[in-house]
């Protein structure tokens, strides 16, 4: 079946924009505004209104499939693409992008998606947040095309198999680490919080102490309230570079004996640390710095995790974080890699390296690659899987979940029927 024509349309996503640099530099805040000037090119404030495309494919039958083109919250920063703003790339994509794909048969998303990614428009690829939005709608037009679910077509294509359970759901607080939390507990998050911890002193402590005490508070509270004493979720908490900030980057020992106490802490229930170190200058120095503490926590026996996130954004990226063991999970932040495609080969990369695949993304996506991203993770089945957009927790969490009964259910409905 032919696309016979291509629609865009500007959107908002479920965040924002935010100067990660700026931030990192001490901008002040002022309820949601960041205050002071941005520093990043692109940025007219340090936070503005997240955008997106929905990209519309329009097959010959009249069916629509669509994705959506969206970026990460720290666009610009650890070495990712610019600021994705919807005026500078809808006439991109109707003077470049349109015209190879009107015409084309929806019949093999990979061979679709590898046409989308070796595109390049005055030298250049297309801006990641394009091929993520484009994939998606190209995998969404296969299945339609063909009468499967998208989770069927990555399985039928990839070699893999669609997950008979949902795959357990991180979601995240933002500021809002108290509050926020408790929503998460009463629906039974099976990864949880996040907590935002980006700032050394009111967050991490100068010793770290404020961390410890906000494990310490979610440990109880985890234990007071839950509903069933069989939830026992696991705490991943995303520290952006801000305990080798205070310990060292390359100080293994003390970080080690740092994240060792806020495992025990936490029990009884298992810890992750996403971004413990942030090495500004470069990828190798991050991969080096990660693998270092790992080791060290190994030979401890220490059983906290570390995940990888900066300086770690691309299919290649993800691959030498892993080859390398720098960390014992990495965070696939879907836009940052572009097509859906390469999502899926990095989540099917770290399986098969015995590393942990948490197919994250940003809260600055939309529901709709947030549901693409759920079909993609039900065929690769992945550790974890994101809830997003958005810092609310209620809605992200719907949107993830709900995307994962329907599936479930559909497929359980079709396999009555065979009987």
């Amino acid at each position: 079946m032919k696309i016979i024509d291509v629609v865009c349309s500007k959107g908002r996503t479920g965040f924002y924009f935010d100067d990660q640099r700026a931030i990192k530099q001490g901008a002040g805040h002022d309820g949601v505004f960041y205050t002071g000037a941005p520093v990043t090119e692109g940025f007219t404030s340090v936070r503005q209104a997240g955008e997106s495309i929905s990209v519309m494919l329009i097959l010959e039958d009249g069916q629509i499939a669509y994705g959506d083109c969206a970026a990460v919250q720290y666009s610009g920063a650890g070495g990712r693409d610019p600021l994705f703003l919807a005026k500078d790339f809808i006439p991109l994509i109707d003077a470049h992008i349109k015209p190879q794909l009107i015409g084309k048969e929806a019949d093999n998303f990979r061979a679709l998606a590898a046409m989308i990614e070796a595109i390049q428009v005055d030298g250049k690829r297309l801006h990641t947040a394009i091929r993520y939005g484009l994939s998606q709608a190209l995998l969404d037009a296969v299945a339609k095309a063909t009468g499967r679910l998208m989770c069927e077509v990555v399985a039928d294509e990839y070699g893999c198999t669609v997950s008979d359970k949902p795959i357990p759901v991180f979601t995240q607080s933002g500021d809002d680490r108290y509050t926020n939390s408790d929503k998460m507990i009463i629906k039974s998050a099976q990864v949880l919080p996040h907590a935002l911890i980006n700032n050394v002193k009111d967050k991490l402590g100068k010793k770290g102490e404020k961390l410890a005490e906000y494990v310490a508070w979610l440990r109880d509270r985890i234990l007071a309230f839950r509903s069933d004493e069989a939830y026992a979720p696991v705490m991943h908490i995303d520290c952006y570079g801000t305990i080798g900030a205070v310990f060292g980057n390359n100080n293994y020992a003390a970080m080690a004996d740092y994240i060792e106490e806020l495992g025990r802490i936490a029990k009884p229930f298992h810890l992750r640390i996403e971004g413990p170190m942030d090495c500004d200058c470069d990828r190798e120095t991050q991969i080096e710095a990660l693998a270092g503490l790992t080791a060290e926590l190994d030979n401890r026996g220490c059983d906290v995790e570390l995940v990888a996130d900066e300086w770690c954004n691309t299919l290649e990226d993800i691959k030498l974080f892993a080859d390398a063991k720098a960390g014992h999970m990495v965070q696939i932040k879907t836009p940052d890699l572009g097509g859906v495609n390469n999502t899926i080969e990095a989540v099917l990369y770290c399986k098969e390296k015995g590393i942990g695949a948490y197919q994250g993304g940003t809260c600055n996506e939309t529901d709709r690659s947030a549901q693409v991203c759920v079909q993609c993770a039900m065929a690769t089945q992945p550790d974890q899987i994101l809830a997003k957009p958005g810092m609310g927790v209620d809605e992200g969490f719907m949107i993830v979940y709900n995307e994962m009964e329907r599936i479930l259910a559909l497929r359980a409905a079709r396999k009555a029927c065979k009987k």
